[in-house]
């Protein structure tokens, strides 16, 4: 039997003890407190939806605890076992008996209707709603909907029905029949998914953010952990927050850590006055299920895990499945890669694109790109139901199988990059590895744990050579690749590349060690016979005699590497940069030969199609010209270079060098070469154990 208590006029709230923890005031949410409020005065009908733990009960508590403030009369019935309705309305008084107020809160445990739930049944919707607007408690007759209209049109009533999933079907259709019959009805309703009828407005609801906003100095998710934070630590009376920076940078990597959904940031403050920000912080980097308190009022919100098993639980089994096998996938992801993803074991690949819709409709995924819209969909997984998720993929034993195909896929995916920046279609490559970052990060992290998927995520970095090498990340592809090179078999074509990339990578902040990778590197591509990596080689012995002010041998080492990469071959730098250095180099010493080698640069068959290659090329002819007296054409030079760039997409490697020869044309100055100060010996590169073996250094 259900437990209702019935509050009118200036009946007494129940204490703390009998409700539970009552959640403090409402932080952050002031923008959708307005709109929420405008919506009941304009609508019969307002959902207010989002993902489980979002706020959606306690913002609509919020509006109906207004809406009684300012009416003359309040009827507040609940359907919850050892809990009151509505926390947030309990304590507003009233007076008088026009309008009412009923609100119907689904209890806890009861996650399915039920296939012979009829009207009078006890887990019938229709039933509490009629004991709610009957006034009384327990009885349950075989009273329809129609009963439950005579019953609300004697009064001006807003209905407010608060977390319907369970009963989602019941209640559209229920819902439906009020709204026509009893014409005086407005009706509030909190659920994952909107109902879906017509005339409804939808009020989405969005986790809280994590950084500042215009709006909001401090981040609202950093406000209300702080809030909640303060008010258990009084309690305690013993924990306390310095507030100093590292408690700060803390509590913000706590908000972005858990995405800035209420509950998390409330549960995370729970445990950190019960321990430390720092513990709570390192501790929710690795997983966040774990996050929980005794003492919260819903039952279902005392543990993270409980509350994203509430939603678990209605979903059904494509869903689940396509739910655990979409948690290896982490950032954004589209329909063609979570289908290739999560298809197989009787999932057929064509039935994942509606799962991925109903698990967007209910807040286990986030649209991150218009679903309606032309381009292919994309999605979000919530860091508590990846967690919730990743969690499932274990238990089923799926895990290493679905890391396979996500290494295959990503696999293919930098393969496609590699393809687009060879052809000419440079921007789209770089937008593509900007939206997959995040996958493509995770996947090479995760390789090494799985040395059968070694090989391909070696051939990845190496295929994503000139997002490390241009686009400033030469630290991230170094890393990726000397914890791949040592899993790898060192007799191969895949070990000479790998060994020649980390050395170019490496070659500007430390010389040193790209030479101990290059003494590894060169017999490994002699022996293959790859003329592209001998050349490459060359260019990045160029690049160290450079930096020691060794003039001579970086114009034989950068002579040979133009002459020796093949012009039109791929997977990694082209003799026009090559030839560019050169002219670089010979500027000082022979201005005729540096502007014969940048013309040869700006000549290679493809430049026109190579963006980076081109705008290296340009610099070297406008160094050149500034270098030979000729600052007007230089100048002119530089500045078309840098307009020709797309100003969408990050800066190549070379922008700083053309602005820094602008800088120095307008001051007069004449520029020298364009070398940095460099720290002789080892400085952190660890030469890979296997990758040499059975080579003659």
């Amino acid at each position: 039997m259900a437990d209702v208590w019935t509050r009118k006029g200036g009946d007494s709230a129940p204490s703390a003890q009998d409700r539970g923890q009552v959640p403090g005031p409402l932080v952050g949410r002031e923008r959708e407190s307005r709109d929420l409020r405008a919506l009941l005065e304009n609508h019969r009908l307002v959902t207010v939806a989002g993902e489980v733990g979002v706020g959606k009960s306690r913002l609509a508590a919020e509006a109906v605890a207004e809406a009684v403030a300012h009416g003359v009369g309040e009827c507040v019935l609940g359907v919850g076992k050892g809990r009151p309705a509505a926390e947030a309305v309990a304590g507003v008084g009233a007076q008088g008996a026009r309008p009412r107020v009923v609100v119907v809160r689904w209890p806890e445990g009861r996650q399915d209707a039920g296939s012979d739930a009829g009207p009078g049944s006890p887990v019938s919707l229709t039933a509490a709603v009629m004991e709610a607007a009957a006034g009384v408690h327990g009885r349950r007759g075989t009273a329809g909907v129609g009963a439950v209209a005579d019953r609300l049109r004697a009064a001006d009533v807003l209905l407010f029905l608060d977390d319907v999933d369970p009963v989602h079907a019941e209640c559209v259709g229920m819902v439906q029949t009020l709204l026509e019959f009893v014409p005086s009805l407005r009706v509030l309703v909190t659920a994952r998914r909107p109902l879906g009828l017509g005339g409804e407005a939808v009020l989405r609801l969005a986790p809280l953010s994590a950084e500042p906003t215009d709006e909001h100095r401090t981040a609202p998710a950093m406000k209300l952990f702080l809030d909640r934070f303060l008010d258990r630590s009084l309690e305690r009376a013993g924990a306390g927050f310095d507030a100093d920076d590292s408690d700060l940078s803390s509590v913000a990597d706590i908000c972005r850590y858990v995405g800035g959904l209420p509950l998390a940031v409330e549960l995370a403050a729970e445990q950190a006055a019960r321990s430390s920000v720092g513990e709570v912080s390192e501790r929710l980097k690795e997983h966040q299920c774990w996050l929980s308190a005794p003492d919260m009022a819903a039952p279902r919100h005392r543990s993270l895990r409980d509350a994203v098993a509430a939603a678990y639980v209605l979903c059904d089994r494509d869903e689940r499945i396509v739910w655990a096998r979409a948690s290896i996938l982490a950032g954004e992801f589209d329909e063609s890669t979570a289908a290739f993803v999560c298809a197989g074991g009787g999932l057929a690949p064509a039935r994942v694109p509606a799962c991925l819709t109903r698990l967007a409709a209910v807040g286990v995924l986030t649209p991150v790109r218009d679903p309606g819209g032309i381009r292919e969909p994309r999605y979000r997984m919530p860091p508590a139901a990846h967690d919730f998720g990743g969690e499932r993929l274990r238990e089923a034993r799926e895990f290493e199988v679905a890391a396979e195909r996500r290494a295959i896929h990503f696999h293919r995916v930098a393969a496609l990059a590699e393809n687009l920046w060879s052809l000419g279609s440079q921007p789209q490559a770089v937008r593509l590895v900007l939206a997959e970052a995040e996958g493509l990060r995770t996947m090479l992290e995760y390789a090494p744990r799985q040395p059968e998927l070694a090989a391909a995520a070696l051939e990845s970095v190496l295929n994503l050579w000139f997002w490390w090498a241009v686009y400033d990340a030469a630290d991230e592809g170094r890393r990726h690749l000397l914890r791949l090179l040592p899993m790898c078999r060192s007799d191969t074509l895949l070990i000479a590349r790998g060994l020649c990339l980390a050395a170019w990578l490496t070659a500007y902040g430390d010389p040193y060690g790209a030479s101990e990778l290059l003494q590894h590197a060169w017999p490994a591509a002699v022996l293959t016979g790859d003329d592209a990596t001998i050349g490459r080689i060359a260019h990045v012995q160029g690049m160290l005699a450079l930096h020691e002010g060794d003039l001579e041998r970086a114009t034989e080492q950068f002579q040979e590497a133009a002459s020796t990469i093949p012009p039109h071959v791929s997977g990694g730098l082209p003799p026009a940069v090559s030839l560019a250095a050169l002219a670089v180099t010979q500027a000082e010493q022979s201005p005729r030969a540096a502007r014969r080698s940048a013309r040869r640069a700006l000549s290679q068959p493809g430049i026109r199609g190579d963006a980076w290659a081109c705008l290296v090329a340009r610099y070297a002819q406008a160094f050149v010209d500034h270098s030979d007296g000729r600052t007007g054409r230089a100048r002119l030079r530089a500045h078309r270079a840098l307009a020709a760039l797309d100003g969408r997409l990050p800066a190549p490697h070379g922008c700083a060098a053309l602005r820094d020869l602008i800088t120095d044309i307008d001051r007069g100055s004449r520029s020298g070469l364009p070398t940095a100060t460099v720290p002789r010996g080892l400085t952190g590169v660890a030469i890979p154990a296997q990758a040499g073996s059975g080579i003659p250094g």
